[in-house]
């Protein structure tokens, strides 16, 4: 048994639930939701097993009103009922640190009414980060200290550029990227996309095709960390733009697929509009592709786009924790003048400007575009980095650094 490792949220947990009486813990599934709030209360109560749920589905409130606080209702969707529930004891009793809420992030998105509204707040937990699996929960964000001018470290064990490409295909799925091998680890991933592919797409009134929803997701999974017309997927799918609105919808729901929308300002013109789309987890793309190190290594597109994917999933992830609390856009300019991988946006308009290469040495020509941005934003422009998988922390321009990606985790 894989012993577990405390996840980054867990001190925001604990503070929040010292003030507010009610969490809900989103985020894709086999992210470790469950386990991690196992940690936070006095009872566990599984929605999903019927057992359990018989008393709830029954009268919830009398069901919640004798259990010893704080609870956990796991599986929540299972038993609808029981927000209203939690609302009304909530409603009627405001103490701090009662209820912890588990469980599929569709059933409250697609819900007609939302009971947990100024009740319960919602935290996203994404696939665990590489700090996290070397047990390193409490390393400070990136984009923390890029805001406060800290100093970059590097780990005394650099990846080289094997070790990141071998660190993305692994990907942050706790159970198959800390207790599995390389072999059972691409047939568990395989049996996780399988699982979007053919039951999640059930609940698709009208959009029931299995086959289909399989060539839409792999158009995603091809164009990951791209910019590329809606109409150019679901055509390579086959399908027409109704149903790719509804599998959006439903893998954007599940958490797999995620958009950095274009960043817009009244500073400049001619910005393209297209988000940039990518797939939450790289190790979801070689689960799908069926890739291992020395195939991303022999096609240069597929190496950019993993390197680009697993570096915005170490920086998603750390989004909940982050102090600053940013927004994350993309920049690019018609014609291709300029553009710029991640745009942090925070406090009044404040700019990090990140961009991603798979080199070992950027050079400033390659901090062009982050140049470029400082100069038209002045005292908005915070920090520039261009990430690299190299081994050295070195200056390119006035506020603009190279930096390994590794120093995500030191």
């Amino acid at each position: 048994m894989v012993e577990y490792l405390e996840r980054a949220i867990e001190p925001l947990i604990v503070a929040l639930f010292s003030e507010v009486p009610g969490l809900l813990l989103t985020g894709p599934r086999a992210t470790g939701k469950t386990t991690t709030a196992r940690r936070h209360v006095k009872t566990i109560i599984s929605l999903d097993r019927p057992d359990e749920a018989t008393a709830f589905r029954a009268d919830p409130d009398a069901a919640l009103r004798y259990l010893d606080e704080p609870i956990l209702l796991d599986e929540w969707q299972a038993v609808p009922d029981v927000l209203g529930a939690v609302k009304r004891a909530i409603d009627a009793d405001p103490r701090p640190g009662r209820y912890l809420l588990t469980g599929s992030v569709r059933a409250d998105l697609e819900a007609p009414t939302w009971p947990g509204t100024g009740r319960l707040i919602r935290l996203a937990m994404y696939p665990m980060t590489v700090a996290e699996q070397l047990g390193r929960p409490n390393t400070e964000p990136l984009l923390d200290r890029l805001a406060r001018g800290a100093q970059l470290k590097v780990p005394d064990d650099p990846p080289d550029l094997c070790g990141y490409v071998e660190l993305a295909l692994r990907g942050g799925f706790p159970q198959a990227a800390l207790s599995l091998s390389d072999g059972v680890r691409r047939r568990w991933l395989e049996a996780y996309i399988e699982q979007i592919l053919t039951r999640d797409v059930e609940l698709l009134e009208g959009h029931r095709d299995p086959v289909r929803m399989r060539q839409y997701f792999e158009a995603n999974v091809l164009n990951t960390a791209g910019l590329v017309a809606h109409r150019t997927l679901y055509h390579a799918a086959g399908i027409d733009r109704k149903t790719a609105i509804a599998y959006d919808r439903l893998l954007t729901n599940l958490m797999i697929v995620t958009t950095l929308p274009a960043w817009s300002t009244n500073r400049f013109k001619r910005l393209v509009r297209t988000p940039k789309r990518y797939i939450l987890d790289p190790a979801l793309v070689a689960g799908t592709l069926k890739l291992d190190t020395p195939a991303v290594l022999r096609d240069g597109d597929q190496l950019g786009r993993l390197i680009d994917t697993f570096v915005l999933a170490q920086l998603r992830a750390e989004e909940t924790v982050t102090e600053i609390r940013p927004r994350f856009y993309h920049l690019r300019m018609e014609e291709g003048r300029h553009e710029v991988d991640v745009i942090a946006e925070f406090g009044a308009r404040k700019i990090i400007g990140i961009e991603i290469k798979a080199g070992n040495a950027p050079s400033r020509d390659d901090a062009r575009h982050l140049i470029w941005l400082r100069e038209r934003l002045g005292q908005d422009f915070v920090a520039g980095v261009v990430l690299h998988t190299g081994s050295r922390v070195y200056p390119l321009a006035d506020g603009v650094l190279a930096a390994p990606i590794c120093t995500l985790w030191a």
